[in-house]
């Protein structure tokens, strides 16, 4: 008898660019991916919190640089993607969110968060996925979603249908990058605690109804999406694309 052999997690010799890598999921995944063998590009507006990040790194023995980046900027992005190596791993955790009363929303706050979560990651996933194939590379392309891509919530309606947006083309580019062995996919996260969810976290009557949808009965931390991010990353995946890890608790389960 011949016993199957594990696929590896391990991700030695990739270079992975992680966007939205100064805070929060983002961060979170960034340290997973390098934990486990990436070399990381780090990338994000901020500047002075990926140098912080970096060092971090470095001083653990990871490979990790930095690149300032605004990713909806898409033609500086393409210019820049240009100039950096090809990346074999893709996570792409910039996002924005702007929760207010449909009747409330205005044109600025809808293109702002259309820009971010689906002009944006639409943009650069096209890029990464443009020099992997003109190279004839494989390779993993993450976008970090949200399980309000499978349900609506009270004042979300722009976000959520930002987040549906992004499940969709994650479909249909899976199914032009298959031929190349470039897989597609998304992490859709519930709350998680972050700097950026603090408004919410510190509401008493909007966490217990958070709390009340998650079956599990907690909230999320950002350990809860590293585990996923290295998953996709690797070749523990390779048949998986098209497709979306639900890291809810249970909400979408009914």
């Amino acid at each position: 008898m011949k016993l199957p052999t594990t696929p590896s997690f391990r991700l030695d010799n990739k270079n992975a660019l992680i966007t939205g890598s100064s805070s929060g999921i983002g961060l979170g995944c960034a340290v997973a991916l390098a934990e486990a063998g990436a070399s990381v590009v780090l990338a994000a507006r901020r500047k002075e919190p990926l140098e912080e990040l970096k060092n971090k790194l470095i001083e653990k023995g990871h490979k990790a640089a930095i690149l300032e980046l605004d990713i909806t900027d898409t033609k500086k992005v393409e210019t820049i993607l240009n100039d950096q190596p090809t990346f074999d791993i893709l996570v792409n955790s910039s996002g924005m969110a702007k929760h207010t009363p449909t009747i409330e929303t205005t044109e600025e706050d809808f293109n702002s968060v259309i820009d971010v979560n689906l002009k944006g990651a639409y943009f650069i996933t096209k890029e990464v996925a443009k020099k992997l194939i003109k190279e004839k590379k494989p390779g993993s392309l993450i976008n970090i979603s949200s399980q309000m891509a499978y349900v609506g919530g009270i004042d979300r309606a722009v976000y959520s249908a930002s987040k549906h947006a992004v499940e969709g083309f994650t479909k249909s580019m899976a199914i032009e990058f298959g031929p190349y062995k470039i897989r597609v996919n998304t992490i859709c996260p519930t709350f998680i605690k972050t700097a950026l969810t603090l408004a919410t976290f510190d509401d008493p009557e909007k966490i217990n109804w958070v709390k009340s949808k998650i079956k599990l009965g907690r909230t999320g931390e950002v350990e809860d999406i590293m585990g996923a991010a290295v998953y996709l990353a690797s070749d523990a995946s390779s048949l998986v694309t098209g497709t979306s890890i639900l890291i809810d608790g249970g909400w979408t389960s009914g």
